[in-house]
């Protein structure tokens, strides 16, 4: 059982002897951008993790508005340089420090209702800046499964080669990212692999938190979106890491999930069960859902470490110990794109 921020934080950050091969083969530095979300921190922890356990010497720098100051000094104290800078501010980031490798994690999506052309300019204007400051590197960008659209769930989930039917403005800005690097990848020969999340769970948020809150709270769970995907942060870092190896022109694309289909009664029933309490449920599951099918991730990386059931102990045991929550609900059971 994970019981404090510091052990969680340990584990989201540990590299894998995968990882470590893969920063062996990596020439040059590293930058993040948009690194103080959720995923950033421990991501670049297990950048800086790795340089120390194969020894290799890497500047791994994390680039951020930094709102919350914690965020920075926790970064700083792992031995990360950390850059403040506002990535809408083109001529601030033409200014940050060239870097052979790129991981771009920007991006806006809570809130983005009633703020749309904010969150076109996050998605779509900032990769396009980006691509063409950072056209000598190598690009990991970060995308979404919110780019395709419901599928049944019979399917088992929607491919890298299917085509991109976003629902709602938000998944269509994000569309227009992938977009973005793709044009400037092909004009200016950047490689880059773009990596489509869906969706990533600790201990502090996450699709399971998210259920488990609201069991234990005698919230209704919503059964709308009956079924989803999620994979563990830290494995999803892991292949985040290991995609920069991957780049190429066109960019490579890679759906970043785990291996099962997951019902969301069935997850509810089993944290009630921990809980001693009966899940409410409203609505019904319906045909379809969004899903991705990550049979290329685990043909090019290995399925992930991490299962589904250790997830929900491990998230059913912080609940109970009354532990820090993030209080960043996902929003997952959303159907009609409005986030």
């Amino acid at each position: 059982m994970i019981k404090t921020v510091r052990e969680l934080e340990e584990k989201l950050s540990k590299p894998s002897e995968a990882v470590n091969r893969s920063i062996r083969q990596l020439t040059g530095d590293i930058v993040i951008l948009g690194a103080a979300g959720k995923m950033g921190p421990t991501l670049a922890m297990m950048l800086k993790k790795s340089c120390v356990e194969t020894g290799v010497k890497k500047k791994i720098t994390a680039v951020s508005r930094f709102s919350d100051k914690s965020v920075k000094e926790h970064l700083e104290e792992n031995g990360i340089e950390t850059i403040e800078c506002d990535l809408l501010d083109k001529d601030n980031l033409y200014k940050l420090p060239d870097a052979e490798n790129i991981i771009f994690l920007a991006g806006m999506k809570f809130g983005a209702t009633g703020k749309e052309p904010l969150t076109w300019a996050m998605n779509t204007y900032v990769p396009a800046i980006t691509a063409d400051r950072y056209r000598h590197s190598k690009i990991v960008a970060l995308s979404t499964g919110n780019v395709y659209p419901f599928t049944k769930i019979s399917v088992g989930g929607c491919r890298e080669t299917d085509t991109a039917e976003p629902v709602g403005e938000y998944a269509q800005s994000c569309l227009g990212r992938e977009r973005m690097f793709q044009y400037f990848s092909e004009r200016n020969n950047t490689p880059a692999a773009i990596i489509r999340l869906n969706y990533a769970a600790e201990l502090r948020y996450g699709v399971l938190v998210d259920i488990a809150q609201k069991v234990r709270n005698g919230i209704p769970v919503d059964l709308k979106m009956g079924y989803v995907n999620i994979i563990w942060q830290a494995d999803a870092n892991r292949a985040i890491i290991r995609s920069l190896t991957l780049c190429s022109v066109p960019p490579a694309i890679l759906n970043l999930t785990g291996q099962e289909i997951i019902s969301v009664r069935e997850t509810a029933e089993k944290f009630g069960a921990a809980f001693g309490k009966k899940p409410v449920f409203i609505n019904k599951e319906s045909e379809t859902a969004l899903l991705s099918n990550s049979s290329l991730l685990c043909k090019t990386f290995g399925p992930p470490e991490t299962t589904t059931e250790q997830m929900i102990q491990w998230t059913a045991g912080w609940l109970e110990n009354d532990n820090l929550i993030l209080n960043k609900p996902t929003h997952f059971e959303t159907k009609n794109g409005r986030f």
